[in-house]
Protein backbone atom coordinates (compact mmCIF):
# COMPACT_ATOMS: atom_id res chain seq x y z
CA UNK A 1 0.00 0.00 0.00
CA UNK A 2 1.46 3.70 -0.60
CA UNK A 3 0.43 6.29 1.95
CA UNK A 4 1.39 9.70 3.03
CA UNK A 5 2.02 11.28 6.60
CA UNK A 6 2.31 14.80 6.61
CA UNK A 7 4.51 15.56 9.86
CA UNK A 8 6.10 12.04 9.21
CA UNK A 9 9.41 13.74 10.97
CA UNK A 10 7.70 14.58 13.70
CA UNK A 11 8.06 12.46 17.10
CA UNK A 12 4.88 10.62 16.29
CA UNK A 13 4.63 10.81 12.67
CA UNK A 14 8.27 8.86 12.59
CA UNK A 15 7.35 6.31 14.40
CA UNK A 16 4.21 5.59 12.16
CA UNK A 17 6.68 5.85 9.34
CA UNK A 18 8.77 3.46 11.03
CA UNK A 19 5.68 1.05 11.53
CA UNK A 20 4.69 1.48 7.56
CA UNK A 21 7.88 0.76 5.79
CA UNK A 22 8.43 -2.24 8.29
CA UNK A 23 4.85 -3.15 6.66
CA UNK A 24 6.21 -3.08 3.56
CA UNK A 25 4.47 0.07 2.40
CA UNK A 26 5.52 2.52 0.07
CA UNK A 27 5.32 6.00 2.28
CA UNK A 28 5.66 9.63 1.01
CA UNK A 29 6.55 12.26 3.94
CA UNK A 30 5.66 15.50 4.21
CA UNK A 31 7.24 17.82 6.71
CA UNK A 32 8.71 21.33 6.68
CA UNK A 33 10.56 20.11 9.66
CA UNK A 34 9.38 23.46 12.13
CA UNK A 35 8.99 20.97 14.70
CA UNK A 36 10.40 17.68 13.06
CA UNK A 37 13.93 16.31 12.42
CA UNK A 38 15.27 14.18 9.90
CA UNK A 39 17.15 12.80 12.59
CA UNK A 40 13.89 10.69 13.34
CA UNK A 41 13.49 9.39 10.22
CA UNK A 42 17.16 8.13 10.11
CA UNK A 43 16.08 4.18 10.58
CA UNK A 44 13.23 4.65 8.15
CA UNK A 45 15.82 6.03 5.57
CA UNK A 46 18.09 2.94 6.06
CA UNK A 47 14.95 0.71 6.23
CA UNK A 48 12.66 1.92 3.68
CA UNK A 49 15.19 2.43 0.87
CA UNK A 50 13.71 3.16 -2.59
CA UNK A 51 10.19 2.99 -0.14
CA UNK A 52 10.51 6.36 1.17
CA UNK A 53 10.31 10.12 -0.16
CA UNK A 54 10.57 12.91 1.91
CA UNK A 55 9.28 16.03 0.84
CA UNK A 56 10.22 19.36 2.64
CA UNK A 57 6.77 21.22 2.54
CA UNK A 58 4.40 23.21 4.50
CA UNK A 59 0.96 21.78 4.43
CA UNK A 60 -0.14 25.58 3.60
CA UNK A 61 1.85 25.37 0.10
CA UNK A 62 -0.46 25.15 -3.09
CA UNK A 63 2.19 22.77 -4.30
CA UNK A 64 1.16 20.15 -1.81
CA UNK A 65 -2.12 19.06 -4.28
CA UNK A 66 0.78 18.18 -7.06
CA UNK A 67 2.85 16.40 -4.40
CA UNK A 68 -0.19 13.65 -3.47
CA UNK A 69 -1.50 13.68 -7.01
CA UNK A 70 1.92 12.28 -8.02
CA UNK A 71 2.77 9.84 -5.12
CA UNK A 72 -1.13 8.37 -5.06
CA UNK A 73 -1.25 7.30 -1.63
CA UNK A 74 -3.98 5.40 -0.71
CA UNK A 75 -4.25 6.57 2.57
CA UNK A 76 -3.15 9.63 3.94
CA UNK A 77 -2.25 10.18 7.64
CA UNK A 78 -2.85 13.54 8.31
CA UNK A 79 -0.26 14.42 11.98
CA UNK A 80 1.15 17.72 10.52
CA UNK A 81 0.06 20.48 12.97
CA UNK A 82 1.14 24.06 15.02
CA UNK A 83 1.28 21.92 18.09
CA UNK A 84 1.55 24.59 20.93
CA UNK A 85 -1.50 25.60 23.25
CA UNK A 86 0.44 28.59 24.22
CA UNK A 87 1.44 29.91 20.82
CA UNK A 88 -2.31 29.72 19.78
CA UNK A 89 -3.03 31.87 22.12
CA UNK A 90 0.19 34.53 21.11
CA UNK A 91 -0.60 34.08 17.41
CA UNK A 92 -4.38 32.76 17.39
CA UNK A 93 -4.47 33.22 13.74
CA UNK A 94 -1.31 31.79 12.90
CA UNK A 95 -2.79 28.66 14.50
CA UNK A 96 -5.68 28.73 12.14
CA UNK A 97 -3.55 29.52 9.01
CA UNK A 98 -1.58 25.94 9.99
CA UNK A 99 -4.26 23.96 11.43
CA UNK A 100 -7.37 24.85 9.65
CA UNK A 101 -5.94 25.99 6.32
CA UNK A 102 -3.50 23.49 6.24
CA UNK A 103 -5.64 21.09 7.47
CA UNK A 104 -7.88 21.92 4.49
CA UNK A 105 -5.69 22.19 1.68
CA UNK A 106 -4.76 18.36 3.02
CA UNK A 107 -7.96 16.80 2.56
CA UNK A 108 -8.74 19.09 -0.60
CA UNK A 109 -5.92 17.77 -2.30
CA UNK A 110 -6.63 14.29 -1.08
CA UNK A 111 -9.78 14.74 -2.78
CA UNK A 112 -8.70 15.58 -6.03
CA UNK A 113 -5.69 12.60 -5.59
CA UNK A 114 -8.48 10.29 -5.55
CA UNK A 115 -7.46 9.25 -1.97
CA UNK A 116 -9.44 6.54 -0.19
CA UNK A 117 -9.30 7.54 3.33
CA UNK A 118 -7.79 10.31 5.49
CA UNK A 119 -6.32 9.62 8.68
CA UNK A 120 -6.36 12.43 11.48
CA UNK A 121 -4.71 12.92 14.72
CA UNK A 122 -7.23 14.78 17.27
CA UNK A 123 -5.99 16.53 20.25
CA UNK A 124 -8.21 15.68 23.59
CA UNK A 125 -7.94 19.14 24.09
CA UNK A 126 -11.41 19.41 22.23
CA UNK A 127 -13.36 18.31 25.49
CA UNK A 128 -12.16 21.13 27.68
CA UNK A 129 -11.67 21.02 31.29
CA UNK A 130 -14.08 17.73 31.84
CA UNK A 131 -15.00 17.46 35.79
CA UNK A 132 -13.44 14.31 37.46
CA UNK A 133 -16.78 12.66 37.78
CA UNK A 134 -16.99 12.46 34.35
CA UNK A 135 -14.03 10.67 33.61
CA UNK A 136 -12.38 8.77 31.83
CA UNK A 137 -13.92 11.04 28.67
CA UNK A 138 -16.01 9.39 26.71
CA UNK A 139 -16.25 9.77 22.91
CA UNK A 140 -20.20 11.06 23.17
CA UNK A 141 -18.79 13.94 25.42
CA UNK A 142 -19.39 17.92 24.90
CA UNK A 143 -17.10 19.29 22.59
CA UNK A 144 -16.03 22.57 24.42
CA UNK A 145 -12.46 23.64 23.22
CA UNK A 146 -10.86 26.39 25.72
CA UNK A 147 -7.98 27.22 23.50
CA UNK A 148 -7.59 28.21 19.88
CA UNK A 149 -5.55 25.22 19.21
CA UNK A 150 -8.51 22.77 20.18
CA UNK A 151 -10.37 24.90 18.29
CA UNK A 152 -8.86 24.64 15.15
CA UNK A 153 -8.22 20.58 15.61
CA UNK A 154 -12.32 20.43 15.99
CA UNK A 155 -12.56 22.87 13.17
CA UNK A 156 -10.44 20.39 10.65
CA UNK A 157 -12.76 17.88 11.99
CA UNK A 158 -15.82 19.54 10.82
CA UNK A 159 -14.22 19.40 7.38
CA UNK A 160 -13.54 15.90 7.17
CA UNK A 161 -17.00 15.04 8.46
CA UNK A 162 -18.62 17.10 5.42
CA UNK A 163 -16.05 15.92 3.01
CA UNK A 164 -17.12 12.29 3.68
CA UNK A 165 -20.98 13.44 3.46
CA UNK A 166 -20.65 15.44 0.36
CA UNK A 167 -17.35 13.69 -1.70
CA UNK A 168 -17.51 10.43 0.05
CA UNK A 169 -13.73 11.10 1.47
CA UNK A 170 -13.56 8.11 4.12
CA UNK A 171 -11.97 9.57 7.27
CA UNK A 172 -11.21 8.67 10.93
CA UNK A 173 -10.02 10.63 13.75
CA UNK A 174 -8.10 9.00 16.33
CA UNK A 175 -8.19 11.92 19.48
CA UNK A 176 -5.20 11.24 21.35
CA UNK A 177 -4.65 11.70 25.39
CA UNK A 178 -0.68 12.31 26.74
CA UNK A 179 1.71 10.79 24.05
CA UNK A 180 5.11 10.18 25.65
CA UNK A 181 8.24 7.68 23.96
CA UNK A 182 11.45 7.64 22.42
CA UNK A 183 12.14 11.13 19.96
CA UNK A 184 9.62 13.18 22.04
CA UNK A 185 10.67 16.85 22.36
CA UNK A 186 11.57 17.62 25.77
CA UNK A 187 11.80 21.59 25.07
CA UNK A 188 7.53 20.88 24.15
CA UNK A 189 5.14 22.31 26.61
CA UNK A 190 3.06 18.79 26.72
CA UNK A 191 5.88 16.42 26.57
CA UNK A 192 5.83 16.02 30.47
CA UNK A 193 7.52 12.21 30.39
CA UNK A 194 10.35 13.82 28.33
CA UNK A 195 11.25 16.66 29.77
CA UNK A 196 11.41 14.36 33.29
CA UNK A 197 13.88 11.95 31.98
CA UNK A 198 16.13 14.64 30.45
CA UNK A 199 16.12 16.46 33.92
CA UNK A 200 16.84 13.00 35.51
CA UNK A 201 19.64 12.19 33.51
CA UNK A 202 20.97 15.32 33.47
CA UNK A 203 20.98 15.29 37.67
CA UNK A 204 18.55 18.55 37.84
CA UNK A 205 15.12 18.54 40.15
CA UNK A 206 12.53 17.75 38.45
CA UNK A 207 10.35 20.57 37.99
CA UNK A 208 6.67 20.25 38.67
CA UNK A 209 4.06 23.06 38.43
CA UNK A 210 1.13 22.91 41.54
CA UNK A 211 0.57 19.83 44.25
CA UNK A 212 1.52 17.33 41.64
CA UNK A 213 -1.74 15.73 42.11
CA UNK A 214 -3.14 16.41 38.81
CA UNK A 215 -3.74 13.46 36.83
CA UNK A 216 -3.13 12.53 32.86
CA UNK A 217 -3.54 9.83 30.93
CA UNK A 218 -0.54 8.67 29.37
CA UNK A 219 -0.49 6.32 26.63
CA UNK A 220 2.94 5.49 24.69
CA UNK A 221 3.36 6.00 21.10
CA UNK A 222 3.72 2.41 19.93
CA UNK A 223 -0.05 1.90 21.07
CA UNK A 224 -1.16 5.17 19.01
CA UNK A 225 1.16 4.10 16.30
CA UNK A 226 -0.95 0.76 16.43
CA UNK A 227 -4.13 2.86 16.40
CA UNK A 228 -2.96 4.67 13.34
CA UNK A 229 -2.17 1.46 11.33
CA UNK A 230 -5.14 -0.01 12.28
CA UNK A 231 -7.53 2.79 10.96
CA UNK A 232 -6.31 1.98 7.38
CA UNK A 233 -9.30 -0.18 7.29
CA UNK A 234 -11.53 0.74 10.25
CA UNK A 235 -13.43 3.52 12.11
CA UNK A 236 -14.60 5.13 8.87
CA UNK A 237 -16.20 8.27 10.16
CA UNK A 238 -15.46 7.76 13.53
CA UNK A 239 -13.89 9.84 16.51
CA UNK A 240 -12.12 7.43 18.46
CA UNK A 241 -9.99 8.14 21.64
CA UNK A 242 -6.76 6.54 21.91
CA UNK A 243 -5.79 6.11 25.63
CA UNK A 244 -4.85 3.81 28.27
CA UNK A 245 -8.32 5.48 30.44
CA UNK A 246 -5.96 5.25 33.69
CA UNK A 247 -5.05 8.48 35.82
CA UNK A 248 -1.60 8.68 36.35
CA UNK A 249 -0.90 11.92 38.93
CA UNK A 250 2.30 14.04 37.69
Amino acid sequence: MRVLVTGGAGFIGSTLVDRMLAEGNVVDVVDDLSTGSLANLSSARSLGEGRLTIHRLDIRDDSLADVIAKSAPRIVYHLAAQPSVSSSFDNPTTDASVNVVGSLNVIESARKAGVDKIVFANTAGIYGEVPARNLPVREDSPIEPQNPYAAAKYAALGYLGMYRRVHALEFTSLTLANVYGPRQNANGEGGVVAIFARQAVAGEPLTIYGDGQQTRDFVFVDDVVDALSRCAERGGGLNINVSTGVETSV
